[in-house]
């Protein structure tokens, strides 16, 4: 079926509208926006360009997709928001494109962004991630799947949230926050495994278990020293778990270092 528009939505003739496409009241679509099939518009949404959107991705009042970076660096050449599908955006959230032409903003599928989160420039997620309500990306921020950023949660710029971590509401996040984890506080910290969180995502008791030893190894320690630390985790078994290669692997590639 053809879009079905209302009449008092504002859409360039240079914007591309796939099929089922539902837009509602009020909104506005730029020129250089591409909606994939089935996208629903619900009233007073803007999406600016060039901004390449998914399927069945669903955006609520006042919600403001692609918006020119805040980055001062900016220069006005092309900039670029790639989305996924069937990702979510509620109210008053807003997601800019990148700051150069070449690294755009990308977003996966299947993400939940609530009441005024905000996704910086430049910014990288993967799919299954919850954005929980005025939870703020800054530029060039990294996201794993499944990662929960709790309400009012800010997280710095560069800074990366591994894959099935969780940070706590009104966290203070300036380094790494590891995978499988929790980190709260102000600053952030690693206060455990996020266990209930990978539980409920069917990982199996070795897969946990191999973690545990991993976050003991890693953050419980008293030698603070994070280099043996990591030489003492290689030592045990459990370094031979994927899961705690990935761990490792995330901890030394840091370039902001973790939060411990």
């Amino acid at each position: 079926m053809p879009p079905v528009i209302h009449s008092t939505a504002v859409i360039s003739p240079e914007a591309k509208l796939g099929a089922n496409v539902v837009v509602g009241p009020y909104c506005v679509i730029g020129a250089g926006v591409e909606l994939g099939d089935g996208c629903v518009l619900h009233s007073h949404v803007i999406i600016n360009g060039p901004s390449k959107i998914g399927k069945e991705n669903e955006f609520f009042p006042f919600a403001a997709v692609g918006g020119k970076t805040q980055d001062l660096k900016y220069i006005g050449e092309p900039t670029y928001l790639e989305v996924g599908d069937r990702n979510v955006f509620r109210e008053n959230c807003t997601i800019h494109r990148g700051t150069v032409e070449e690294i755009p903003t990308r977003i996966g599928s299947d993400n939940l962004f609530l009441c005024y989160s905000h996704v910086a420039h430049d910014c990288q997620l993967g799919n299954h991630i919850i954005l929980s309500n005025n939870g703020t990306l800054g530029g060039h921020v990294e996201v794993g799947d499944y990662a929960i950023v709790s309400g009012l949660a800010a997280i710095h710029q560069f800074s990366r949230i591994g894959a099935h971590s969780i940070i706590g509401g009104c966290a203070k996040i300036v380094q790494d926050v590891p995978p499988f984890m929790i980190v709260d506080g102000n600053p952030g910290a690693t206060r455990g495994l996020n266990l209930v969180g990978l539980q409920r995502r069917g990982f199996d008791e070795d897969a946990i278990k191999a973690l545990k030893t991993a976050y003991k190894k890693l953050f419980l320690k008293k030698d603070g020293n994070l280099a043996n630390q990591i030489s003492s985790l290689r030592a045990d078994k459990a370094s031979n778990h994927e899961l705690v290669k990935h761990l490792i692997e995330f901890v030394e590639g840091s370039k902001r270092g973790v939060s411990r």
